[in-house]
């Protein structure tokens, strides 16, 4: 494992190990046990998309093991006045010890990885977003147990979270069920991938999606830069709410997750979210110990 691009490129295996070794840094944690594991190293963090959740849980975690990270906005580096990624990634290399991106285009992580000559971790693109997955997984497994022969429901959009969360839940030995309107359908080619693996089902009904689910998992229904769209997408999710009439459909001791920010009233509502707000908050301080994980992984 060189990079963290996507999880399609990790085996099972990997993905497991990167979960153990996140349990066993969120118990040091704990603990207050110091872990120190990249002294002397730089984190690159290149941001091109807002966030807090990833900027905060990537530029703690490399305190926390003894490094440093570096905040670079596009309006901090030359990418946003024309340079080439491939020139970028190969500049980069040669001052920081590994990069974190979080941007539009899956093709600027996988050129950065290519072009470049240390480790890249995708910190969020439209394509995919196997950071925030890994911190699920673990947080999943954390409550029920174990992972293996567990469902998850993912009720909205297929964007970016469905794609990966099909993915990884697929590989840990999950199934999936994926309710969302017609034309908001995942990516076909992982669609494909998941049919191929006999574990994933798409439906346009969240109720039958839910039936017996162990996991609900939803997101806001207009992602970062989709905002002009809004008012379409509000009339197009009607239906696809996390309610208590949905979560009846699913197991009586099923979690709710939610990779925040939340929307109350919209794709949750305040009810649910703030009876599952253990979960759902675990899950995001959970962000810190899988990307520390990662990083270790990666840098060390």
């Amino acid at each position: 494992m060189k990079h963290l691009l996507k999880l399609g490129d990790l085996t099972t295996a990997e993905i497991i190990s990167i979960l153990d070794l996140a349990d066993t840094l969120k118990k040091e944690n704990k603990e207050g046990i110091a872990h120190h594991h990249l002294k002397g190293k730089t984190l690159g963090m290149i941001f091109t998309k807002s966030s807090t959740r990833t900027r905060v849980s990537f530029e703690v975690g490399m305190y926390q093991l003894g490094g440093n990270a570096l905040f670079l906005s596009g309006n901090d580096l030359q990418i946003g006045r024309g340079e080439p990624i491939e020139d970028t990634a190969r500049v980069l290399s040669r001052f920081l010890d590994g990069i974190m991106i979080r941007t539009f285009k899956q093709d600027d992580v996988e050129k950065l990885a290519e072009y470049g000559s240390i480790p890249i971790v995708n910190g969020l693109t439209d394509y995919c977003h196997p950071c925030q997955v890994l911190a699920d997984l673990q947080t999943i497994r954390e409550f029920k147990g174990a992972l293996n022969s567990l469902k998850l429901a993912f009720i909205g959009d297929g964007n970016n979270m469905a794609n990966s969360l099909i993915v990884g839940c697929i590989k840990v030995g999950m199934s999936v069920s994926i309710a969302c309107p017609n034309g908001y359908e995942p990516d076909a080619e992982i669609v494909k991938w998941g049919y191929a693996q006999g574990k994933l089902e798409i439906t346009d009904s969240p109720l039958k999606a839910a039936e017996n689910a162990d996991v609900i998992y939803t997101d806001v229904w207009a992602s970062m830069g989709q905002e002009g769209e809004a008012a379409i997408r509000q009339k197009a999710f009607e239906g696809f709410q996390v309610n208590d009439v949905l979560m009846s459909k699913a197991k009586a001791d099923a979690m709710v997750l939610h990779c925040l920010p939340a929307h109350r009233g919209e794709e949750i509502t305040a009810e649910v979210l703030e009876a599952h707000a253990n979960e759902i908050f675990e899950e995001a301080e959970n962000r810190l110990h899988a990307q520390k994980a990662v990083l270790v992984t990666l840098m060390k």
